[in-house]
């Protein structure tokens, strides 16, 4: 009561707002946060604090310390704050009847039972996810509204999350510096993993494909494509994946708010459900201006004029070969090791690349949703449809720079080239003998070896 009165009292009073303090001392904490000053700097992380009780507070993090016990359970905590919080689980009034926790208020306690009954009640207008929380909703919106209300004091860059902004005000700190960029960071270890983006180093190696990585966690995600461990479960259809940013992709086909009539697929965007709808139609409104070879979206134009170019940086270290592509690459190591990782579980039959376990998918579901609109005959994927379209047209876009042949697919320019370089990349397993075309490779095994 006494303390509370001196909120009345004229003597130490803020000029900003009015408040009241009981000492000078007081005043001047509370001046700052009008202010945003903050004198009270950590030895050991560098962030800052307004007070010196809140910096003492934030220390304990670094030392461990727990002075506050609990006179319940004796457990400790670092500030009074969580020790309040904590004794809720002591108070009956409010009490979950499936876990045994309690909480402060009625309105608490509701809350905390859609944690057990699953219920999200607080529905995005947009994009239709839900959540437990009106404040989980809330930050969810600014997805979609763009609004970014946590400013850096810094340099004025706006973020969604308080998170974001804290994380990124490490960028502003002297304590961990690069020396090649100038970004700073929390912890030397921080930095020196940063450093690798600029020194190429890669540590951590896979015992099984010799494939390195910057970090751990990298090394740890790959390894899954080797175990078949798939941690991330879809709530909705408990598809299983084995990294989160597959699982969010997948997500996007149960609550995107545009969805494609044909095959039922939901975008985030109408932009994203255009372009879907054009492997439906194939429809391609992105010509190559070089050899006026048509792409369905400008990504793939993008990637496409690397073909003309004729730049391929990354080069296989067993047999020389480059390519344009860093997937491609990785991919063409696995005919050298012999690796296999995407494996059908209807058949146990393995590949080396998603797409290739994709298209042998259609073997066991009989899917055949891309349809020739000349003579109705059906394929698994779009790629099948257009170079089967092209027997109609007559059209043959890939052209042979040596001898000015035309060819309707690339694979059948690629296999040409051998004509003039002399490669034979077809290699019969039964007596060693090489071939131009995969095609006659296999009328040799059925000629000479079809008895064996």
């Amino acid at each position: 009561m006494h303390q509370h009165m001196n909120i009345h009292k004229e003597k130490h009073k803020c000029t900003e707002c009015g408040q009241c303090c009981q000492s000078t001392k007081d005043l001047a904490d509370h001046g700052r946060t009008h202010t945003g000053e903050k004198p009270f700097e950590c030895t050991v992380c560098s962030k800052r604090f307004a007070t010196s009780q809140s910096l003492t507070k934030h220390s304990r993090i670094h030392s461990g310390e727990k002075p506050c016990s609990c006179v319940e359970c004796e457990k400790r905590f670092r500030c009074q704050l969580n020790l309040h919080q904590h004794m809720n689980i002591h108070k009956e009034k409010h009490k979950c009847t499936e876990c045994g926790k309690c909480c402060q208020s009625s309105n608490d306690l509701a809350v905390h039972s859609r944690t057990h009954a699953g219920e999200k009640p607080f529905e995005c207008t947009v994009c239709s996810k839900r959540f437990t929380i009106s404040q989980s909703l809330t930050k969810h919106s600014r997805i979609h509204s763009g609004e970014k209300p946590y400013s850096c004091v810094e340099c004025e860059k706006r973020f969604s999350k308080k998170k974001s902004l804290r994380q990124h005000m490490n960028i502003h700190k002297e304590k961990y510096k690069c020396t090649e960029c100038g970004k700073c960071f929390q912890s030397s270890k921080d930095l020196a993993v940063h450093s690798r983006t600029h020194s190429g180093e890669k540590p951590f190696e896979c015992t099984v494909c010799s494939k390195r990585f910057t970090r751990s966690s990298q090394l740890v995600e790959h390894s899954r494509i080797h175990s078949g461990e798939k941690p991330y479960s879809c709530d909705e259809c408990e598809r299983r994946f084995s990294h989160q940013v597959d699982l969010f992709r997948h997500m996007n086909i149960h609550r995107g708010k545009y969805k494609c009539n044909e095959c039922g697929k939901c975008c985030q965007t109408s932009e994203v459900l255009a372009v879907h709808r054009r492997s439906h139609s194939g429809e391609k409104p992105f010509e190559c201006t070089v050899c006026s070879k048509r792409f369905s979206s400008s990504g793939y134009l993008v990637a496409h004029s690397g073909v003309h170019s004729g730049e391929k940086p990354y080069k296989c270290h067993m047999c020389d070969k480059a390519f344009r592509y860093h997937r491609v690459l990785n991919v063409h190591i696995r005919i050298h090791t012999g690796e296999k990782p995407y494996k059908c579980h209807t058949c146990d039959m393995a590949f080396v690349d998603p797409s290739a376990l994709r298209r042998h998918m259609s073997v066991h579901t009989g899917d055949k949703r891309y349809m020739c609109h000349m003579c109705h005959k059906t394929f698994n994927y779009s790629r099948a449809l257009n170079d089967h379209i092209r027997i109609h047209t007559g059209e043959k876009p890939y052209k042979c720079h040596m001898c000015d042949k035309a060819f309707s697919m690339c694979s059948t320019l690629y296999s040409h080239l051998g004509v003039h370089t002399g490669e034979k990349p077809y290699k019969c397993s039964l007596c060693d003998k090489t071939f131009t075309y995969r095609s006659n490779l296999y009328h040799h095994k059925q000629r000479m070896h079809n008895n064996n």
